[in-house]
């Protein structure tokens, strides 16, 4: 296992019991597009991949498919079998899927490459588990100019972190600056550029404090986790008033909703 997934791997299986409650009424939001642009139907073989609690997995099982879920945590195999106990989800990973050529009808990923060391492998092995002509659907977090929660997280950070610490290198957090680049990306793996589909999705975050987002970031997650943890005190206490100023101006009630896009992308095999 490379620095990088190990990383990813222990922190996850640290923090799986808080995604729900956490970042859940965000990433689910995503899933009803997501299905859209794969063309999710009745009686389809899905495979969930970077699976979590399972969410996407339930949602195709909604729509009449037949998916199984995958992880490489198991914690998070061990919450989604709890939480939708009729699905079958297994321990894996993405990179290496342990399933047969020309198995699935679908493939999707909701949020899943960017906790990969190598997101293109990850796409081949979507390609080669995918039937002729079925669809990789996935969705990956919008650039930073078009997605006000990633900014004023990013702002604080630029403006009082030390970046210059010990972290393993993984992807970009914006995996591809445009749609250009991962039709390349996706054809490379052997999918169908012209039958890609790009959309910026966008939801609005409810939360119920301008500390909220903080706290999530530094006790539920892992990377930005791991960067904020390898601060001073005086850093960190920084980058917390500066996210919670950001936070203010999307007051809504008694809580707060913020702007989050993502990209939603979806190909044909060839």
């Amino acid at each position: 296992m490379d620095r990088f997934t190990r990383f990813e791997h222990e922190g996850w299986q640290g923090v799986a019991d808080k995604y729900d409650s956490v970042w859940s009424s965000s990433t689910r939001q995503f899933i009803p597009p997501l299905l859209e642009a794969a063309d999710v139907t009745a009686g389809m073989s899905i495979l969930d991949v970077g699976c979590g609690p399972g969410y996407v997995a339930a949602a195709a099982a909604e729509r009449g498919a037949n998916p199984i879920g995958l992880d490489f945590s198991a914690e998070m195999v061990g919450i989604a079998t709890r939480m939708f106990p009729r699905i079958e989800f297994r321990k894996g990973d993405a990179q290496n899927l342990p399933c047969a050529d020309s198995s699935f009808d679908r493939v999707l990923a909701n949020f899943a490459l960017l906790h990969l060391a190598d997101p293109a492998r990850a796409c081949a092995e979507a390609g080669r588990v995918l039937k002729p002509g079925g669809r990789f659907g996935f969705t990956t977090w919008a650039h930073v100019r078009e997605n006000p929660f990633v900014k004023l997280v990013d702002d604080a950070i630029q403006a009082h972190a030390n970046l210059d610490i010990d972290l393993p290198e993984g992807p970009p957090y914006y995996l591809f600056a445009g749609p250009e680049e991962f039709r390349k990306a996706l054809e490379r793996a052997g999918f169908d550029g012209a039958s890609m589909s790009f959309t910026v999705h966008t939801i609005e975050w409810k939360v119920p404090s301008a500390r909220f987002i903080f706290d999530a970031e530094l006790k539920a997650g892992v990377r930005t986790a791991g960067l904020l943890a390898r601060q001073t005190p005086e850093a960190r206490d920084a980058i917390q008033s500066a996210i919670e100023q950001a936070v203010r101006p999307y007051a809504q009630g008694a809580g707060f909703a913020i702007p989050k896009a993502a990209y939603i992308i979806a190909a044909r095999k060839l």
